[in-house]
């Protein structure tokens, strides 16, 4: 008798799948989660609580759809509805969580790290400055391909006058800092100066400060801020060069890749997509 030999059937894992299959799943995550949190998004977003409709239609999915999670979301605390409003906002969970992440940033750390390629990219100097006991001081040095000659390395303080570093931070930082640590300097009547007023009105609008032949004839810098996650300014990044190399146009393309670089580095810290217009308080 002639036997017939039976084609062999697909391994199947414990849960039924093929191992191709559970592999591609593996790869892909878990798609619901995915769907899911695109409400979280939505709610980060909005900035508000928002009614199912208007929360689903930020999300891009029917409210039939979006109604299971949320239910989901508020059994674990990531979503609570208000009781009165029905409105839904973020849960306590997801407050904690925030709240979490922005004490294991580390703002100078994620800052060194961007340096070497916005250096690359700008061709020219680039640093990073925190706010220190007696004003703005620079944390983090890294030269560019085009070497600038001027006196700054870690440990430098900025003037808040004459520095593009500086006049982020005399536009940005609380006022009563600012005020005196201008003192310090010799400035005490700075802020009361209708010119310098107004470049920090600039400075404030434009998210950028410029500074040419101020200090050093030749030299240029421009700066920008970076936000933590409360709105605060954490650092200034800036970039020094030759003037004749250095666009302080703020549409140009140096102040443009300046900006989103401090823009991811905001949003690494927790800040809002856009940043703050002003935070001199």
């Amino acid at each position: 008798m002639m036997r017939m030999n039976r084609p062999t059937p697909p391994p199947v894992t414990t849960n039924g799948n093929a191992p191709d299959e559970a592999a591609s799943r593996g790869s892909r995550g878990i798609q619901s989660i995915e769907v899911g949190g695109q409400l979280l998004k939505a709610l980060v977003r909005a900035g508000t609580a928002l009614p199912l409709k208007d929360l689903a239609r930020a999300a891009g999915m029917a409210a039939a759809k979006a109604h299971p999670y949320l239910v989901s979301f508020g059994k674990i605390g990531l979503i609570e509805q208000d009781p009165t409003s029905g409105r839904y906002g973020l849960g306590p969970l997801a407050l904690q969580l925030g709240l979490i992440g922005l004490q294991q940033v580390d703002p100078v750390r994620l800052a060194v790290a961007e340096l070497p390629a916005l250096a690359q990219a700008l061709r020219c100097t680039v640093s990073a400055a925190v706010w220190g006991p007696l004003g703005p001081i620079i944390v983090h040095v890294e030269q560019g391909p085009t070497p600038v000659h001027v006196a700054m390395r870690h440990g430098t303080p900025a003037s808040l006058r004459h520095t593009g570093t500086g006049k982020i931070f005399a536009a940005f930082a609380p006022t009563a800092a600012v005020a005196e640590a201008l003192a310090r300097e010799g400035e005490a009547q700075a802020l009361q100066d209708p010119v310098f007023a107004a470049e920090l009105e600039t400075v404030r609008r434009d998210g950028l400060s410029r500074v040419r032949d101020e200090l050093l004839p030749g030299i240029s810098a421009m700066a920008v801020p970076v936000f933590d996650g409360f709105g605060r300014l954490a650092l200034a990044i800036a970039a020094i060069g030759p003037s004749a190399l250095l666009d302080l146009s703020p549409t140009g393309a140096q102040a443009s890749t300046l900006r989103a670089t401090a823009a991811r580095l905001s949003q690494r810290l927790g800040a809002a997509p856009a940043t703050p217009s002003d935070g001199a308080t």
